[in-house]
C-alpha cells in the first residue's frame, strides 16, 4: 500500500479521490425507513436530565474542591471535577454538535458552544472537522480527526491522556485570532463560515486574559484551576473511550463494521461518554440521539460484529494493534460479522488496502 499521508491536501487525498473512497456510499444494516424516522424522533426530556444532572455534579465538585483547598483531602474532588468538565465535555460537543441530542435547537447550540470551550476546540472548525469526519470516516488524507496515524506515535498517545490535544487547541486559538484557518481547514469549511473561527477565537482571548487578571487580583491559581486545569487532570477518559472508538481498526474502507468498534461499558462511563460506546451504529445512522442507540444497536447487532464485552478488553485489543503497527503499519483488527450479516463491495475495500480480491 502507498505509504499513507495523512494531510489534507496531499498524495493520499488524491488517491482516495481517485478510487471512489471520498465521499462514497456506505453501508447501512437494513431497517425499515418507519423504524429510523422513529428512533431519529428527538425529544428534549432525557438531555434536558442529564444535563442538570451532569452540570449539578460538576458544581458540586468544584465547589467542595474550593472550599478545601489547598488541601490533600480536595484532590479527589478535583479528579471528578476534571473527568466530567472535560470527558464529559467531549461527548456534549459531540452529541449537541450533530444537534440531535435535544430537540429544542437552542439547547443544542449553548451546550455546544459551552463543551467547545472547555476544551478549546473552536466551535466553527470542530463542526465541519465532524461533519468530514462523517462522511469520510477513517479515509486516509480525507478525515482530519484521525486519533492515531500509522506507524503509530506512542508519545502522542500517551501525552493525549495529559490533555496535549487541548494544549496543543490552547495555541492554535492565537492562530486562529490572528490569521485564522489553514490549508488543511480550508479544505472542509466553507469559505462563508471562515470568519466565525477568527470571532470566536478573538473573545476566547478575552476569556484568558480576564482570568489572569482576576488570578493576580486575588492572588490564586483558582481560576486557572477550575478553566483550564480540568483539561490536563481529566482528558483521560475521554482519551481512553476515544481510542476505543476507531484504533486499530481498518482504514480506508466504506463500511463501519470494519473500521468502528461498539463496546460495552459501565453505566458511569456511559453517563459521561453519552453511549458513544455504541459507536458502529453512531456512524451508520448519526441523526439517532444518543439515548436510542441502545435500541438501535439491539436491532441491527445480527448484522454488526460482536462487540467488545467491556473498557479493559477493548483496550487490550488496541495497544495489541497498536504496539504490531509500530513494525507493521498495515496490521488491522479483522473482527469476524456473524453468519446473518450482509457483505459489501469487497472489491474497493481489497483495492483501498492494497489486498486482491481473493486475500
Amino acid at each position: 500500500m502507498p505509504k499513507r499521508d495523512y494531510s489534507l491536501t496531499g498524495a493520499s487525498t488524491k488517491r482516495a479521490l481517485e478510487i471512489g473512497l471520498a465521499t462514497a456510499d456506505w453501508y447501512h444494516s437494513d431497517i425499515s425507513r418507519k423504524e429510523i424516522k422513529a428512533l431519529m424522533k428527538r425529544h428534549n426530556g432525557p438531555a434536558i436530565w442529564h444535563t442538570m444532572l451532569y452540570y449539578g455534579l460538576m458544581f458540586a465538585f468544584v465547589a467542595t474542591a474550593i472550599a478545601l483547598w489547598p488541601s490533600l483531602w480536595s484532590a479527589p474532588l478535583w479528579l471528578a471535577y476534571g473527568v466530567l468538565y472535560a470527558s464529559g465535555a467531549d461527548s456534549r460537543w459531540h452529541e449537541c454538535g450533530h444537534g440531535t441530542a435535544f430537540k429544542t435547537q437552542w439547547m443544542n447550540n449553548v451546550v455546544y458552544q459551552v463543551a467547545c470551550f472547555c476544551l478549546l476546540r473552536n466551535p466553527t472548525i470542530w463542526r465541519w472537522s465532524h461533519a468530514r469526519h462523517h462522511t469520510d470516516t477513517i479515509i486516509v488524507g480525507r478525515d482530519p480527526e484521525i486519533i492515531t496515524m500509522r506507524p503509530p506515535d506512542i508519545a502522542k498517545v500517551i501525552a493525549l491522556f495529559f490533555g496535549w490535544d487541548s494544549i496543543q487547541s490552547f495555541f492554535k486559538v492565537f492562530r486562529y485570532a490572528i490569521s485564522g484557518v489553514n490549508a488543511d481547514e480550508a479544505t472542509f469549511i466553507p469559505e462563508q463560515e471562515r470568519f466565525k473561527v477568527k470571532v470566536v477565537a478573538q473573545i476566547w482571548l478575552l476569556i484568558f486574559a480576564a482570568t489572569l487578571v482576576t488570578a493576580v487580583t486575588i492572588g490564586s491559581m483558582l481560576p486557572f484551576l477550575v478553566l483550564f486545569g480540568p483539561v490536563i487532570f481529566g482528558s483521560w477518559h475521554y482519551v481512553l473511550t476515544g481510542l476505543l472508538q476507531h484504533t486499530g481498526m481498518a482504514d480506508n474502507v466504506i463500511d463501519h463494521r470494519l473500521n468502528s468498534r461498539t463496546v460495552y461499558m459501565n453505566p458511569v462511563s456511559r453517563f459521561v461518554y453519552w453511549n458513544m460506546n455504541y459507536h458502529v451504529e453512531h456512524h451508520m445512522f448519526p441523526m439517532i440521539p444518543y439515548h436510542r442507540l441502545p435500541e438501535l444497536h439491539a436491532r441491527i447487532k445480527h448484522d454488526l460484529p460482536e462487540p467488545n464485552r467491556s473498557i479493559p478488553e477493548a483496550l487490550a485489543e488496541v495497544f495489541h494493534a497498536l504496539r504490531v503497527q509500530l513494525g507493521n503499519p498495515e496490521y488491522r483488527i479483522q473482527k469476524a460479522l456473524p453468519e446473518t450479516a450482509r457483505p459489501y463491495r469487497y472489491d474497493l475495500h481489497a483495492e483501498a488496502l492494497g489486498l486482491t480480491a481473493a486475500h
